[in-house]
């Protein structure tokens, strides 16, 4: 994915001090990710007919690698884009450390040795919801799974913008409302 090369790999780290900052550059960068494959999705549509994979699908797995090289568990090192990009984020996790205070700096004590896994791992799992918002903004269309849950009802298709949206009763901030379809950002790249 050229995505971080194109966005991520150009933040600076002196700006990139706080978990809204590197959240909205995370964001723009998926959403720039998200209408680059959905150009080129439409395009390889029109001469592959019998390619059946959707969208969201596609989408998915694209939010996985973000999830990835985020996390600093994308496999695809050496390259020197790559490199340059996880140096970056390890500025950025530990611009992000040093402002955390008390207890929240105590959680993660040690976790600097680590290249902040730990830190990166909570910030993932906090923001994924707003990273997939981001990738899937001009998206339409379904889920090729039935992975979205309302409340002791079977499992139903993303339907719209490739999002699980409750339609009745659903609480924002409950995980009632607008799922990630998808825990492809938690299986391990080399089996996706």
């Amino acid at each position: 994915s050229s995505l971080c090369d194109h966005h991520l790999s150009y933040m600076n780290a002196g700006k990139t001090n706080t978990t809204d900052n590197l959240l909205l550059e995370v964001c723009m960068a998926a959403k720039h990710e998200g209408e680059s494959l959905q150009g080129y999705y439409d395009r390889y549509r029109v001469k592959n007919t019998d390619f059946n994979t959707t969208i969201c699908t596609v989408l998915a797995r694209s939010f996985a690698d973000i999830g990835d090289i985020v996390r600093g568990k994308d496999l695809f090192i050496g390259n020197n884009k790559r490199d340059k990009l996880e140096k970056q984020l390890q500025k950025y996790f530990n611009n992000i450390y040093e402002n955390l205070e008390g207890a929240a700096k105590a959680c993660y004590n040690g976790d600097k040795d680590n290249n902040f896994f730990k830190l990166r791992e909570d910030w993932w799992e906090a923001n994924r919801e707003t990273v997939w918002k981001a990738i899937t903004c001009g998206a339409h269309g379904t889920y090729f799974h039935a992975t979205c849950s309302d409340l002791n009802e079977s499992p139903s298709m993303a339907r719209d913008k490739c999002r699980c949206t409750k339609t009745s009763g659903g609480k924002p901030g409950k995980s009632e409302t607008d799922q990630v379809p998808t825990y492809f950002d938690y299986v391990p790249q080399f089996l996706r």
